[in-house]
């Protein structure tokens, strides 16, 4: 078989599709590590590295990483309310899931100028999804007005995947939160 027959054989395996996600449950893992080009992948190493040194300058722990984990497949489960989404691959939605999870841990924290740190993120990334929203009304209702995106096919499938990752990241850190103060509730009724 030719080498990129073969690669999209593979991505075909792996690769979030909607109408096989229940049989093939591995594809709300594996989805976000398919990438369709060098340069899609460059992009998410990239911020695979600037959310490591977010999560270190955030002060990220345990915690997190486990509602990061939590996050991973939500994310690709949430694009299933995308229509007409055939296919999809990238780490991009995974990745703002961790930025989210950063930010509503800093907005959360007890010092003051954490705080401002994480809502200063949090509104960073409402500003970003709310750039892209153009793009990805485009993509999802295709007979609206076109914006030109030059070089970008598939820039609306990204943003959507944007959304689903800042919501699955909140999602995730809230009911961790809340996973947390329940035991803290529980330890300090038993006493």
């Amino acid at each position: 078989m030719h080498q990129r027959g073969a690669a999209r054989a593979l991505w075909d395996w792996l690769d979030w599709q909607p109408v096989l996600w229940q049989d093939q449950i591995w594809r709300l893992w594996s989805a976000a590590l398919v990438h369709w080009s060098g340069a899609h992948l460059a992009l998410n190493v990239v911020g695979c590295a600037g959310l490591l040194v977010w999560g270190k300058a955030a002060g990220l722990g345990l915690r997190q990483g486990v509602a990061w984990l939590g996050a991973w497949p939500l994310t690709q489960l949430l694009l299933w309310t995308a229509p007409g989404l055939p296919h999809y691959g990238g780490l991009s939605g995974v990745l703002h899931a961790g930025v989210a999870i950063g930010a509503w841990t800093l907005v959360r924290a007890p010092l003051r100028a954490r705080r401002w740190v994480g809502a200063w993120v949090l509104a960073g990334l409402l500003v970003k999804l709310m750039t892209e929203v153009a793009p990805m009304a485009q993509w999802l209702w295709p007979h609206a007005a076109p914006v030109p995106l030059p070089g970008a096919p598939g820039y609306g499938v990204a943003a959507y995947a944007h959304l689903c990752g800042v919501l699955a990241g909140l999602a995730c850190a809230w009911l961790l939160d809340l996973a947390s103060a329940c035991v803290g509730w529980l330890g300090s009724a038993r006493a």
